[in-house]
């Protein structure tokens, strides 16, 4: 790296981000190297340290780099845990006695974390009514709230929607649901999926999502708004994933009829 791009019509901020940049994608940066600090990028480029400052912002912004506290700045890993919405729910899958979390991140060498944070009877957001055919107006869900780490970093936020008639009174209603989770005790109640509909959507997160993920300012968000339907057609679960966009990638294998 050197001072010269200080000739480009940029900002001189975004010129040091640009070949520091250039650096991470060309391996001279690799993941886990640690980058100069504040004071020796501006020496180095002949900028103030609050111009060098903006330089990391903007590729923290970018998910290139992240903070340590204490210890520096960081080329982060470009590694992604991908969710695979083509299989993810096959009944082979569930055999390994897995949830299709854990699953995926075993499969892309990631450790698995997953915290129940809520488990509340509620009013649903209106999309979520729509979607299970309950009263908005009403407690009529019950509402499951799961943070998901992968290498202790969180990764994503799950909202699980069901209609409180059909939770009440079972195990649905407790943070551990036993064996095969909340499948299996759908399937319990007589909901097999046999089909399932996912609307993903990128946008940029609320407050509360951005504390609970870690996200650095500018990060986006996927939605994935998935709804399982059994053997009759019925939509019987509803659950809201929001991924950092940074981290996570979704991968759907298709068949073309």
């Amino acid at each position: 790296m050197t001072a010269s791009a200080s000739s480009s019509s940029q900002p001189p901020s975004r010129r040091i981000a640009e070949e520091l940049r250039a650096a991470i994608e060309a391996g001279r940066l690799a993941p886990g190297d640690k980058l100069p600090s504040e004071r020796a990028l501006a020496q180095q480029y002949g900028a103030a340290r609050n111009t060098a400052r903006e330089a990391i912002r903007i590729l923290s912004e970018a998910g290139l780099v992240t903070a340590r506290h204490g210890s520096g700045v960081f080329v982060r890993e470009s590694q992604r845990l991908f969710r695979f919405g083509s299989d993810r729910y096959a009944r082979a899958n569930r055999e390994t006695g897995l949830t299709p979390f854990r699953l995926e991140a075993r499969r892309q060498g990631k450790e698995a974390r997953i915290d129940v944070v809520a488990v509340t009877r509620e009013h649903p957001p209106r999309d979520i009514a729509e979607r299970l055919g309950v009263a908005a107006d009403e407690e009529s869900v019950l509402h499951r709230e799961n943070h998901y780490f992968a290498d202790d970093e969180p990764v994503q936020i799950v909202s699980t929607y069901l209609r409180w008639d059909e939770a009440d009174g079972t195990p649905l209603t407790q943070p551990r649901t036993g064996k095969d989770g909340i499948y299996g005790r759908l399937e319990d109640l007589g909901h097999v999926m046999t089909r399932v509909r996912d609307e993903i959507t990128a946008r940029m997160p609320t407050p509360a999502e951005a504390a609970v993920l870690g996200l650095p300012s500018g990060v986006p968000v996927i939605e994935v708004l998935h709804t399982s339907l059994d053997q009759e057609g019925e939509p019987f679960e509803v659950s809201r994933y929001v991924h950092r966009a940074d981290l996570t990638g979704l991968l759907y294998e298709l068949a073309v009829e």
